[in-house]
């Protein structure tokens, strides 16, 4: 008779057979045995134990689950709280097959980072379905947030930062603030990520707008245009390169912020870029749209572009490794949240959805477009994301060992994405209406088959908090010896033993003191350069002209009348 471990080893056994395994940088066909949430064998003709259930995946793609970078569940923003909480947005996440989040510990100027730190575990371990990750945010400056952050890193499973060049006089940093937590999370073997924004200008662009009368959502993107953001992006890895930081810049929302994120990799600066499902599957023209309400819900920070080349553009770049990784700024409100600003476009509570539609978005616009393949969909979706925040190979990864996030995806399924059909909390869904090819048929977390041919089965609080070690290797790799090289050398010369000019007077400011002007004063009276004619007359080539404005003939007696019979051009009295 079976021991209640048996029992309970037995029924964590999953066997996936048939199916084209799918990693960022190689695809076979294999069979995957799974115990105890995690893989144990990746093959052909496997050798398992009794009691596993078999997938058939014949003619699936089998891939690691995918990673989200960037979400904030239930913040409190703007005078009101985010709707998805931990538990709806990791349901949704694991719909559309991402199995892992990274959340934000964001709170307000003053706090404690320990103490946020604590209070967002507290939200999230109780709700969670999937496993989760934490960045902290950084929004005020001090010497208990720099010690602070030292035991984020060394005792809670922190290993990035975020900072704000925006939203002024709330989170925002200003640059040297800015480049003293570079230096700060250099040290500590983190990663810098950003913000980019120019809050200042913001600020007066947003006051402009309403004295010109524009209170609507259209203002929102006026008074934050593309360069504002690129601006601010050249500033953050500028700053992070004096401080030789590695830096994130999170949300690229624009092509030419984009483009300033690729010329600096080129360039050799550690820069990663992420663009989101919004900035890569729609556009910012929705603004303009004649519903507030329509308008509103696609309000977010930075906006998103009026151009509408956009999407595809920062899908190219992603595709060919200028931008590296994919999340979604997931932060959802409702039309009656929205609806505090509907008298003033500066209300609007930010954010939009995307967790749970992110995969789907990413391989209808990426792969079925033909922009990248299978392997790199991989990359962008999961395994980068791993390797940035040091968690690679247990996430990101097909392999033995690894943790068993995976999903099963059907390139040849389609789906249409809409705001009553989804599992998220919010009523409103900015890719409303968008056919999808490519779906998750099974998505399974940690050995746990959550979505089983279209069935969600989830379990609130089943999800871990998954610690992000420093030093990642993609990230600080070349850091070591790019400061060594870079590295300010002293100038070996001997000592200057020549004469030194002494000053009198401390007070004066050092230097030759000269006349007004060195050459000819401006009270000088006119001088010759040049002697007169053997006749006494005046040199022709000798100037006339003196800095005093006096004339060299100003001495002499004036004529009273010239009378002229004939002037040149003829007499003028003949044509009257």
């Amino acid at each position: 008779m079976e021991s209640a471990e048996e029992k309970q080893s037995a029924q964590s056994r999953l066997l996936i057979k048939g199916g084209k395994i799918v990693n960022d940088d190689q695809s076979f066909d294999a069979d995957i045995y799974i115990e105890d949430g995690i893989i144990k064998q990746v093959g052909t003709n496997l050798v398992i134990p009794g009691g596993a259930r078999t997938i058939e995946a014949r003619g699936k793609l089998v891939m690691p689950g995918g990673i989200d970078t960037h979400t904030h569940m239930q913040l409190p923003f703007m005078g009101t709280y985010a709707v998805d909480d931990f538990y709806s947005g990791t349901k949704a996440a694991l719909a559309g097959g991402t199995t892992m989040i990274i959340d934000f510990v964001l709170d307000q100027k003053g706090v404690s980072l320990l103490e946020a730190y604590d209070k967002w575990r507290g939200w999230a371990d109780p709700k969670v379905c999937c496993d989760y990750g934490l960045h902290v945010g950084v929004t005020w400056w001090s010497d208990q947030v720099a010690k602070e952050m030292e035991t984020l890193c060394a005792e809670k499973g922190i290993n990035s930062f975020k900072m704000f060049l925006a939203y002024k006089d709330v989170f925002m940093l200003n640059d040297d603030e800015l480049y003293e937590s570079f230096k700060r999370i250099k040290e500590l073997g983190a990663l810098g990520m950003v913000h980019a924004e120019n809050g200042h200008l913001i600020a007066e662009k947003s006051k402009e707008m309403l004295k010109m009368g524009i209170s609507g959502p259209e203002g929102h993107e006026m008074c934050r245009p593309e360069e504002v953001e690129a601006e601010a992006t050249q500033r953050a890895i500028t700053i992070a390169n004096q401080a030789n930081c590695p830096l994130y810049i999170v949300h690229v929302m624009s092509k030419s912020s984009a483009d300033v994120v690729s010329k600096a990799r080129r360039e050799g600066k550690v820069v990663f870029g992420e663009p989101i499902a919004a900035s890569l599957g729609t556009d910012g023209t929705h603004y303009w749209n004649k519903c507030w309400r329509h308008a509103a819900g696609h309000v977010m920070g930075p906006p998103l572009r009026p151009d509408s080349s956009t999407p595809g553009y920062l899908m190219d770049l992603l595709a060919n490794n200028d931008l590296q990784v994919t999340g979604t700024d997931n932060c959802t409100f409702s039309a009656d949240q929205k609806a505090l600003g509907k008298d003033d476009f500066r209300k609007i509570p930010n954010g939009v959805n995307g967790v749970e539609d992110r995969m789907s978005v990413i391989w209808e616009k990426g792969v079925h477009s033909g922009k990248m393949d299978p392997c790199r969909f991989v990359a962008v979706t999961s395994t980068n994301a791993a390797k940035i925040f040091n968690i690679y190979p247990q996430k990101g990864r097909i392999a033995v060992g690894s943790d068993a996030d995976i999903v099963i995806w059907d390139p040849k399924e389609s789906r249409t994405i809409s705001a009553k059909t989804h599992h998220q909390a919010v009523d409103f869904n900015i890719f409303e209406g968008m056919v999808c090819h490519g779906v998750p048929v099974y998505v399974i977390t940690n050995g746990h088959v959550v979505l089983d041919e279209g069935q969600l089965k989830v379990t609130q609080g089943m999800g871990r908090f998954i610690p992000t070690p420093c030093n990642a290797e993609m990230v600080y790799g070349r850091v070591a010896k790019r400061e060594l090289a870079r590295m300010p050398q002293k100038v070996e010369r001997d000592p200057y033993t020549g004469p030194v000019v002494k000053i009198e007077n401390q007070d004066e400011v050092p230097g030759v003191k000269r006349d007004e002007n060195p050459i000819v004063g401006d009270t000088a009276s006119f001088a010759h350069s040049r002697p007169p004619t053997r006749g006494g007359g005046r040199n022709l080539q000798d100037s006339s002209f003196a800095l005093s404005g006096e004339q060299f003939d100003d001495k002499a007696p004036r004529r009273a009348q010239i009378r002229t019979s004939n002037p040149p051009g003829g007499k003028s009295s003949g044509l009257w």
